[in-house]
């Protein structure tokens, strides 16, 4: 488990500015028209048209991405009633994580109120200001009464998320156990080790999944609930059982199921060995469970468990949950977040866990073998797709139980909102991967021998995106792909140093084509061993539609056997290389990075063609700015601003319709303020340029590495743009996303049927 250090937890919220959260505008308000429209007089406008019509403050405000994180501090997990005060910094965590994970905007507000009477009246005299409210670590049972009331009283979305958080994230969990040990709900034998705001919820919603409350005992820390207690309140007396049962090993003779919201070592290991077969413990006890998870996986090695931590298998994580369900509650005005909505979020939430484990989320966790089973029963709480998977599901259930004021009709348009609201805009991805699965070709991977490419391949073959040939020795790759529990079922695997007779046929092939260049019989015979040209040659015959190589060689290395072997495109005299950059802003494009060190005037007006050409095949209209240091021709000392200033003419009488300028530094090129207020006769003044083309490859390279590192961009490419037939050339060391964006990216080049990308 990650140890925290005091001080630093304490120096981390001190550090300027203090806590964690500030307030942003999202309108300029740099000069005195700014503060005019944002306050008097202009305000008054947005004001009346409220007043006007309620349901405009949805159009005028930022009420609809607005939630409230409110507590009055009575029941902070793992430090109990520690005042509004001292709970401050944990409404500020949740108001991060709300904004993190599902892009909505929070305040955290502190009551200090203990009478649920007075709390409920202040909650419910804040609906004007936010789109939901999410109630955290109030104490039972108040906490009860509170939720129900103000969910009568308000119209906006509000959930108790120590009560429903858990429980839809347990209950994602049991189900997905329950299928993998072959069990029903409806007659399993659960017993639950307490009784507070968290076991209530979840017993509720196990019972809505088909729980048989028969099958159902609960403790609390004075003992088993049955009709002879008269110290519980009647939310806890609900599930007072009749069985004739006073302690838990009684209880846990022939469970199926053991549920601990409530201390630390509570259940002895010796127990667990009474309980049915392949039995089913979610010890969430925090920091320390109800049993360690060392002790009850030694008691019991048919055991299925998960915990609050993070250090163990099967996290039960709240984050899991509140996040996307209230984006999924605020994108369609939800007056209310229910019960259809909370078990549409369970069946997201266990569906996604059955799905392939993406690489990014493999790097995160370091966890290369993560797949559905008995120790991955829910997603992890960095999956990108979260958002995607439960916030729709969430949005058409509230819909279809009618608690829904806005309707979504387009889901595709839905999901792409989703994933920007994150930095995540993949609609240019998503268009090139659903090409490809229309029409999926061969791609042969030069690198097999190597776990990302193996896991690629999988991911490719599984998603519908390509057929993966993969070369090199076999013995070797299934090593690899059992070890890392990889499913290569319909991926060819070519071991070339075993296939003589193929192997010699692409040497005398390469000899007729390069003979007069250098290469005799006897070299070609050895370069057909190196599965770089095995695989151009795959792609030159025809045995292959297209080639991805270069993860673990240099760029110029992995190259040369493509250009040998298949060539540049007719009439193309120079390829090049170019990098999408997926930004907030939308996607960009860098060239050349890659491939020429130092184009003379000329050759960058190839480049710039090419470019074009590309950023088109990427269904974007391309506006080309062509970079320097200086801004046509201010200051102009250097050979370089001549050689750009002298591409852009040349480039302009070569492509007339072209959207093009130059020279001009990058900021400039990215700004239509600064080019409107500077430049304005540039074609680029109205819109900025897309498609930056780079004096030189030091140029672009380090401007794409910055842009990855600290400009919050994902980077796609290289895309290697002039060559006869599709040849993709990764980064050294790409992940395992790249390689699949990168398949997906050859695939459709190879759709083009000889047309150069």
């Amino acid at each position: 488990m990650l140890k925290i250090n005091k001080q630093d937890a304490l120096a981390y919220h001190e550090q300027l500015p203090h806590g964690k959260i500030e307030v942003v505008p999202t309108k300029p308000v740099s000069t005195q028209l700014d503060l005019a429209l944002a306050y008097s007089p202009g305000v008054a406008e947005p004001c009346m048209a409220i007043a006007a019509n309620p349901d405009d403050v949805y159009r005028y405000t930022a009420k609809g991405n607005l939630v409230a994180v409110i507590s009055n501090g009575t029941a902070v997990l793992g430090l109990g009633n520690i005042g509004p005060a001292a709970s401050k910094p944990v409404m500020e965590g949740k108001g991060v994580l709300f904004k993190k994970f599902a892009g909505i905007d929070c305040f955290d507000i502190e009551i200090d109120a203990t009478d649920p009477d007075e709390f409920i009246r202040i909650v419910k005299a804040l609906e004007p200001t936010f789109g939901g409210i999410n109630l955290e670590d109030i104490k039972a049972p108040e906490c009860f009464r509170i939720e129900t009331e103000l969910r009568e009283k308000m119209n906006i979305p509000l959930m108790h998320d120590d009560q429903h958080g858990t429980a839809i994230i347990t209950a994602a969990a049991l189900l997905n156990a329950l299928e993998i040990v072959g069990k029903r709900i409806e007659d399993i034998q659960l017993v639950v080790s307490g009784a507070g705001a968290a076991a209530v919820s979840c017993i509720r919603l196990y019972l809505a999944l088909g729980l048989n409350k028969e099958n159902l005992v609960v403790f609390d820390k004075d003992g088993v609930i049955n009709p002879a207690r008269t110290n519980l309140a009647d939310m806890q007396m609900q599930f007072a059982t009749t069985r004739p049962v006073t302690t838990l090993a009684e209880a846990l003779q022939g469970a199926d199921v053991f549920l601990g919201l409530s201390a630390a070592n509570v259940l002895p290991a010796g127990l667990l060995l009474s309980m049915a077969n392949d039995p089913i413990v979610f010890a969430l006890a925090n920091p320390n469970p109800e049993i360690e998870y060392e002790l009850a996986m030694g008691t019991r090695p048919d055991l299925i468990m998960a915990t609050g931590r993070s250090d163990h298998p099967n996290q039960v994580n709240n984050v899991l949950g509140f996040p996307y369900i209230f984006r999924g509650a605020l994108d369609v005005r939800a007056t209310e977040i229910n019960e259809a909505m909370k078990l549409a979020a369970v069946r997201a939430l266990a569906e996604l866990s059955k799905e392939p484990v993406p690489d990014m989320v493999n790097n995160a966790y370091g966890d290369n073998t993560l797949a559905f089973g008995r120790t991955y029963l829910i997603p992890k709480p960095l999956d990108p797709r979260l958002i995607t998977a439960i916030s729709p599901a969430v949005a058409r259930a509230a819909m279809e139980s009618g608690v829904a004021r806005l309707p979504i009709t387009d889901w595709a348009a839905y999901d792409d909102q989703l994933r920007q609201r994150l930095g995540l805009d993949q609609k240019l991805m998503n268009r090139i991967t659903s090409a490809a699965r229309a029409n999926p070709r061969r791609v042969v991977f030069a690198e097999a021998d190597n776990y990302k490419v193996l896991k690629a391949a999988q991911l490719v073959r599984e998603e519908g995106i390509a057929y993966p040939i993969l070369l090199g020795p076999l013995a070797k790759i299934q090593a690899i792909a059992q070890e890392n529990n990889l499913d290569l079922e319909g991926c060819e695997i070519l071991d070339i140093l075993k296939d003589d007779e193929q192997r010699n046929a692409y040497a005398e092939l390469l000899y007729q084509k390069r003979q007069r260049r250098g290469i005799t019989l006897y070299e070609g015979k050895r370069l057909l061993r190196e599965r770089n040209y095995y695989a151009a040659m795959m792609v030159e015959t025809g045995a292959a539609d297209a080639c991805i190589t270069g993860l673990t060689k240099d760029y110029g290395r992995s190259l040369i056997p493509s250009l040998q072997v298949i060539g540049p495109a007719e009439g193309v005299k120079r390829v090049s290389s170019m990098y999408i950059i997926q930004h907030k802003r939308g996607p960009f494009f860098f060239a050349d990075t890659t491939v020429n060190i130092d184009p003379t005037a000329e050759e960058m007006v190839e480049i710039i063609g090419l470019t074009a050409n590309a950023v088109r095949f990427f269904d974007t209209e391309p506006r080309v700015a062509v970079i320097s240091y200086s801004n046509f021709g201010s200051p102009s000392v250097g050979t370089l601003p001549d050689k750009t200033r002298r591409a852009t003419e040349l480039a302009k009488a070569r492509y007339p319709d072209l959207l093009l300028d130059g020279e001009m530094q990058a900021n400039v090129a990215l700004s239509p303020q600064l080019l409107q207020e500077n430049y304005g006769f540039s074609p680029l003044a109205e819109q900025g340029a897309n498609t930056l083309i780079f004096p030189n490859v030091e140029s672009g390279n380090i401007a794409y590495k910055v842009m990855q590192e600290i400009g919050g961009a994902e980077v796609i490419g290289p895309v290697l743009m002039g060559m006869r037939k599709p040849v993709h050339i990764l980064q050294l060391g790409a992940s395992v996303r790249d390689i699949v964006n990168m398949t997906a990216i050859a695939v459709v080049d190879a759709q083009r049927d000889g047309k150069a990308l």
